[in-house]
C-alpha cells in the first residue's frame, strides 16, 4: 500500500481520532520504483510480473509440480479442445503459459505482503493482448490468405447496400473492439476488485473503536472477507476468459467455419 494508507497504518488514525478517512484511489496503483537506472524505474508490479514466471520443470514431477500437470490438463481439456479439437494441441503450450503467466499474476493480490495484482495496470496487459492479436491475425493469414481471411470477416448473404454498414462495422469489431475489450476486461476486473478490497479493509480499521464504530469495523471486515473470498474466483474466472477467447480467435483464424 502507499500514500496515505501507510499513514493510516502506522498513525493509528480511527473515525473518532479527529482524522478524516484516507479514502483509497488511484495513488495506490503508484509504487515508487526500487531502483532507477536513467529514465528506467523498477517496480513492485515489474518484481511481481518476473515472479509470476515459471522455473524450469523437472522431470520426474513432485509437489506443486503434479498439481501444476493437472491443471494444463484441464487447460487441454476445457480450453483448447473444445474450440480447436485435438488437431489444436500443438498450440498448447502457449495456452497454458498465457492462463497460468495471468493466473499467477491475478493471485498476487491476495497473497500477504505482495498484495498487488500485477495486471491491475494496464501497461502489462497490452503486450499480452499485442501477442495474442498478432499470432490471430498472422495465422488467419497464413491458413486463408490475405484476402480470404479480410473476406470471411465479413458476413455472407446480406443485401449489398448492408455492406456499406457491414464492412465498416465489422473491420472496426475485428480490429479495434475485440483487442480493446480482451485488455479492458482483465484490467478492469482486476483494477475495481483490488479497490473494494483495499477500501473494505482500510475502513475496518479506520472504523474500529470502543464505541457503536466498532460494529461498522465489524460489517466492514466481513465484506472485506467476502471480498477476498469473491477475488479468488475473479482471479481464476479473468485467466481463464483470456485464455479461452485466445483459443477461439485462433480457432476462427485456422478454420474461418468456426
Amino acid at each position: 500500500m502507499t500514500g496515505d494508507v501507510g499513514i493510516l497504518a502506522s498513525g493509528g488514525c480511527h473515525i473518532f481520532s479527529g482524522c478524516g478517512f484516507p479514502a483509497p484511489g488511484l495513488q495506490d496503483f503508484d509504487w515508487k520504483p526500487f531502483f532507477t537506472i536513467g529514465s528506467f524505474g523498477f517496480t513492485k508490479p515489474m518484481l511481481l510480473a518476473i515472479l509470476s514466471a515459471f522455473r524450469t520443470p523437472k522431470l520426474v514431477p513432485r509437489g506443486l509440480q503434479n498439481l501444476g500437470e493437472i491443471a494444463i490438463l484441464a487447460v487441454r481439456d476445457q480450453i483448447l479442445r473444445p474450440s480447436l479439437g485435438r488437431r489444436g494441441d500443438s498450440y498448447l503450450p502457449l495456452l497454458v503459459s498465457l492462463f497460468f503467466f495471468i493466473y499467477i499474476m491475478n493471485v498476487m493480490e491476495l497473497i500477504p505482503i505482495l498484495q498487488f495484482p500485477v495486471t491491475s495496470r494496464i501497461g502489462f496487459v497490452w503486450p499480452l493482448v499485442f501477442i495474442v492479436y498478432f499470432l490471430y491475425l498472422y495465422l488467419g493469414v497464413k491458413h486463408q490468405g490475405a484476402w480470404g481471411y479480410l473476406k470471411n470477416m465479413i458476413p455472407p448473404g446480406v443485401p449489398w447496400p448492408i455492406y456499406f454498414i457491414l464492412v465498416p462495422v465489422e473491420l472496426l469489431r475485428f480490429f479495434v473492439f475485440q483487442p480493446f475489450t480482451l485488455g479492458v476486461r482483465l484490467f478492469g476486473n482486476m483494477f475495481a476488485g483490488h479497490l473494494l478490497l483495499t477500501i473494505f479493509t482500510i475502513a475496518s480499521w479506520y472504523l474500529l473503536s470502543l464505541s457503536v464504530g466498532l460494529l461498522y469495523a465489524v460489517g466492514s471486515f466481513a465484506l472485506a472477507i467476502f471480498v477476498f473470498l469473491l477475488e479468488t474466483l475473479v482471479t481464476l474466472l479473468q485467466a481463464f476468459i483470456f485464455t479461452t477467447l485466445t483459443a477461439t480467435y485462433i480457432a476462427s483464424s485456422v478454420e474461418p467455419a468456426h
